[in-house]
């Protein structure tokens, strides 16, 4: 029995191409034909495709407007044809065609292999673990990565868009029309994919998304390596692997080093407005070089860089990122990054990145609504919009996203060899009320406040990172007084390393702003913070958000003259590096700049050619120095047995004295916060047996009056017994006694 073909079939039979004469592609058809490109599936119908009944094979092309295309096949330039008014072309080929024995012309020109006649990019595995939220290096199996595929070079691209009716990639190779390369869908996991033979570092590339509604979005690569400068947006071709890491010494140290006590003291940084050259961004190579030199001479262990992932905003200082795995183009590519971490580590500096995975911004080119639907944010506005910053706020309960967000902490701890992230805008994340009012939030399934999704993602988050890379360092800027921030997981904590202590900082800068006549009525300051000071590790700020917003600068809030202002800078630094905790200090309040910091104007470097300026840049590399060189400020910085109060009610001078104690040292610290100079001070001490003066921030090379204490005298009662000690009280300044007592 024959059957009839119908009248849409091709008599593909009837064709002269046999495997002997391969180059006869079909010349015509009697009738064109209605074939459809599924939107989810584009390769089922396009690329290299079996013909049983003639016993060889067919080429489909799509180029929408085109009249005819050629290709090469068997090395041999040849014609395909259209087949309909749609742009579908074909071409037929005998049968031990594969895809490496054709070739065709991509838009721009370029003659490479056929993007649809290769299998998925994108394994069984990889879409198995990122349904679970459990895919820890993600970042390798979604965005554009240069890879060999089938043995072919190219690049895979991959993105996840489950809501999305159909996805195309579109870029430089294809003229930015959408109509060219429309991607493959991987089912269920929401993720489509395909591979571009030959394409090469530096190519432009967006993704184009055809909602559920008919809509179409453009949207950068949530994965991308690279981005253009700002203001343009697409996503760029990059790789990662080239570069030859030489920091070996420094991650082996960091390994050994991970359990033993040592001194923290982080310079914060802006890297668009630390330094710049006739108003222009620094390269990361050369921020590196002048960042090592500067770090080195001041004693800073650590630079701690405000955002540098991909951001459109500059006013944001980078907290509104949009790129999570590409570091600013406003500073070189992923390699000069590279470069620049590198340095450090060679140098002896880490580096701490800011880290923010509790809001994005709403631009249309970047995450919000990104398939058309909330999908990575939350949809009601009550949990997914931030009134605060006008941003949007992570679903941390959907698997998809909390994965997204954990591989990315562990690419720039693992790929990019950074030393630990400061988790940015952790108390927002925390509570569900957090800048809302009443009616304005939606409580949690206990009826309360906690974000009990965010937490669970910060636990995840945290004992994930300590499993893969213990030495790493997370730390926390949170803002409230929630318990165990910088517990362990195992021990019902957040299982952060350190914390902030967002209210020292308060607390502190609120004192020294008083008027000098005022601060005894305002002693509780300086003291109420040791009452909490070992419920958490902390680190002591005085970071970028308090020279900011109207807040002045740390000079500008210092009362009194010229002379008392300098001197009261002195006696802040100085005072945070005898308390308890790490350090932390934003770039410009070293040499005691005048004006709030501006991400446009950046460090007033130009003060150093003024003495006052020189002293106080003086006074903190000193003071550093003396916190390293002193085991008894940093050896044990989270244990109450640290600090022991000498005298905290002297109100009346406002003094406050008090000791730090190492295994093998203890440090008498004494600061009094009023200009009197008083010859004769008291300081009750039982027991000591020897006290020197070991720094002084009167001093003259600081700005100061010279009142130290080359002979503190040890006094005694009437019968023998030492009480105390007299010594010169300097005014406004903090004195540190190296003392011994009877064992």
């Amino acid at each position: 029995m024959t059957h009839k073909k119908s009248s849409n079939q091709i008599d593909y039979e009837k064709s002269p191409i046999t495997k002997e004469n391969p180059m006869v592609c079909m010349t015509q058809h009697q009738t064109k034909i209605s074939l459809h490109i599924p939107e989810h599936d584009p390769h089922a119908v396009l690329g290299l495709h079996d013909l049983p009944a003639s016993n060889s094979k067919v080429i489909r092309l799509f180029r929408p407007g085109a009249s005819e295309i050629m290709l090469e096949l068997f090395g041999t330039l040849t014609h395909a044809h259209p087949i309909n008014d749609s742009g579908l072309f074909e071409c037929q080929a005998p049968p031990n065609t594969t895809f490496q024995n054709y070739r065709v012309f991509h838009q721009n020109g370029m003659l490479a292999h056929d993007p649809y006649a290769f299998l998925p990019s994108i394994g069984e595995l990889d879409l198995y673990l990122f349904g679970k939220g459990v895919h820890y290096e993600l970042y390798k199996a979604l965005g554009a990565r240069i890879t060999l595929h089938q043995g072919l070079p190219g690049v895979k691209f991959a993105v996840w868009a489950p809501g999305a009716k159909k996805v195309s990639l579109v870029g430089d190779f294809n003229h930015w029309n959408g109509l060219t390369n429309p991607m493959r869908s991987m089912g269920s996991s929401g993720i489509w994919e395909l591979f571009i033979p030959a394409l090469q570092e530096g190519e432009r590339y967006k993704f184009e998304i055809t909602t559920q509604a008919g809509n179409l979005r453009v949207k950068s690569d949530p994965y991308a390596y690279s981005s253009e400068m700002r203001p343009a947006t697409a996503s760029v071709v990059a790789s990662i692997h080239r570069f030859q890491w030489n920091d070996k010494p420094w991650m082996d140290t960091r390994i050994q080093q991970k359990s033993t006590p040592k001194p923290l003291n982080i310079y914060e940084v802006h890297l668009g407005s630390w330094k710049k050259k006739d108003g222009l961004f620094l390269n990361y190579r050369e921020l590196a070089q002048e960042l090592a030199v500067y770090c080195k001479s001041m004693h800073f262990t650590h630079v701690e860089l405000l955002p540098i992932q991909e951001h459109p905003l500059d006013e944001s200082w980078g907290y509104q990122v949009s790129g999570f795995y590409a570091a600013t183009s406003r500073h070189g590519t992923p390699e000069d990054f590279q470069w620049f971490v590198n340095h450090l580590h060679e140098n002896q500096i880490g580096v701490i990145l800011d880290w923010v995975p509790g809001h994005f911004p709403t631009d249309d080119f970047s995450l919000r609504e990104f398939d058309g639907t909330a999908l990575y944010e939350h949809s009601d506005p009550r949990q997914g919009f931030h009134p605060h910053w006008q941003t949007c706020i992570f679903n941390y309960g959907r698997h998809e996203v909390s994965n997204f967000l954990i591989a990315n902490a562990l690419f720039w701890l693992e790929q990019m060899h950074v030393d630990g992230l400061r988790v940015d805008a952790v108390a927002s994340m925390l509570y569900l009320d957090y800048g809302r009012e009443d009616g304005d939030w939606i409580p949690n399934l206990y009826g309360g406040k906690e974000n009990l999704e965010a937490i669970e993602f910060l636990k995840h988050l945290n004992s994930i990172i300590h499993q893969r890379i213990p030495d790493a360092l997370m730390v926390a800027e949170e803002s409230t007084s929630f318990a165990k921030v910088s517990y362990p997981v195992e021990e019902g904590g957040l299982g952060f390393d350190m914390k902030w202590n967002m209210g020292w900082m308060n607390d502190t800068l609120r004192y020294f702003s008083k008027d000098m006549i005022y601060r005894n009525h305002h002693q509780n300051d300086l003291t109420f913070g040791l009452l909490y000071a070992f419920s958490e590790k902390f680190i002591l700020v005085l970071s970028h958000d308090e020279v900011v917003h109207g807040k002045n600068s740390l000079m500008g809030r210092m009362p009194g003259d010229l002379w008392q202002k300098f001197a009261n800078m002195r006696l802040l630094y100085s005072y945070m590096i005898c308390q308890p905790g790490k350090k932390l200090l934003f770039m410009g309040g070293e040499i005691a700049q005048w004006n709030e910091w501006s991400a446009f104007r950046g460090v007033e470097w130009d003060l150093l050619q003024f003495i006052p300026h020189q002293e106080t840049q003086r006074l903190v590399r000193n003071m550093n120095q003396f916190y390293m060189e002193n085991r008894a400020l940093w050896e044990r910085d989270f244990h109450w047995t640290t600090f022991e109060w000498v005298d905290f009610s002297d109100t009346t001078n406002s003094v406050i004295s008090y000791l730090r104690k190492a295994d093998h040292s203890i440090l008498l610290c004494v600061h009094n916060s009023t200009p009197n100079y008083h010859d004769d001070y008291f300081v009750s001490l039982r027991n000591i047996t020897s006290i020197q003066e070991v720094f002084n921030t009167d001093a003259f090379e600081y700005g100061g009056s010279g009142k130290l204490n080359p002979q503190p005298r040890i006094a005694r009662n009437e019968h023998g017994h030492v009480v105390g000690v007299h010594i010169q009280l300097a005014p406004l300044a903090t004195m540190i006694f190296r003392v011994s007592f009877v064992p």
